[in-house]
């Protein structure tokens, strides 16, 4: 059955509606543009089907966690990672990518942080967009995404939310937060923890938890976030030539790791032809 269509919000657009703190310098109200409201323009929409390095290299690294529990004799084997990284077809990419995986899979192989866990829920991260959750705000509704990587249950039976992270940015309890909304819904009743772990690093950030108070002024947040998106959204359909007045850019130093540099008339950033 088809899922009625809905105004949304999820952590992504929170993210690009207000930077995590400290990375203030880096946002762009643009890239919300060209991300939501632009996506289906062909040249648009070439440059979000391509990922990224650091995408390229999260992905794989949740898919090595995954591969590990799925035959968790490989976590014991010699040439587990090896074998691995065989899986993953790492040879096919780039030796950035390919150095970094290996050493995150050498990492987990060392250290296997979910082994012994009762694990409820473990992605691979290339699954696609989640369910959406049905989220009311008085008589407002909205679909809630919540990608959620992994979860387990903690011997007092808390639901332990968990979020894979690579690369050096730090985490931002807001996404922790998000993920306690989606399981105040997927799993009513139950108490619930959220955590960061950074796979490169081998951080684990402190759990995070929410009282009932807070978790409804996130859901508030989000409301009002997917109201204004599609505020933005109506504006844009209806004057599609004030997209920079809708979407305020913000060029600089950041315009040179900006995905849309090469179409983005307020880029600073130098495109080769």
């Amino acid at each position: 059955m088809r899922t009625p269509w809905r105004p949304f919000a999820s952590y992504n657009l929170w993210l690009l509606f207000a930077p995590a703190v400290g990375q203030e310098r880096w946002h762009c109200d643009m890239k919300r543009g060209f991300q939501k409201a632009r996506q289906k323009e062909p040249s648009v929409k070439a440059l979000l089907e391509q990922d990224t390095t650091w995408q390229r290299i999260g992905h794989l690294a949740q898919r090595g966690v995954c591969e590990f529990h799925k035959d968790t004799q490989l976590l014991h084997r010699l040439d587990g990672v090896e074998r691995v990284a065989e899986i993953l077809k790492l040879g096919q990419e780039s030796a950035e990518v390919q150095e970094r995986v290996i050493k995150i899979l050498k990492n987990y192989h060392e250290r296997p942080i979910l082994l012994g866990k009762n694990i409820i829920l473990l992605s691979r991260g290339d699954e696609g967009f989640p369910e959406p959750i049905l989220i009311r705000y008085g008589n407002y509704l909205l679909n809630l995404y919540a990608a959620i990587d992994c979860i387990f249950r903690e011997p007092d039976g808390t639901l332990h939310i968990l979020d894979f992270k690579t690369g050096k940015t730090d985490f931002d309890r807001r996404q922790g937060f998000v993920y306690l909304l989606a399981a105040k819904y997927l799993y009513p009743q139950q108490p619930a923890v959220a955590s960061f772990y950074n796979l490169e690093s081998g951080k684990w950030s402190e759990p995070i938890s929410a009282t009932a108070a807070q978790l409804n002024a996130i859901q508030i947040e989000l409301a009002i976030i997917a109201q204004q998106h599609q505020k933005d959204l109506r504006r844009y359909r209806q004057n599609p030539t004030e997209f920079s007045q809708i979407f305020p850019p913000n060029p600089g130093f950041n315009c040179q790791y900006c995905l849309f540099n090469s179409l983005c008339e307020f880029s600073v950033f130098p495109v080769t032809a």
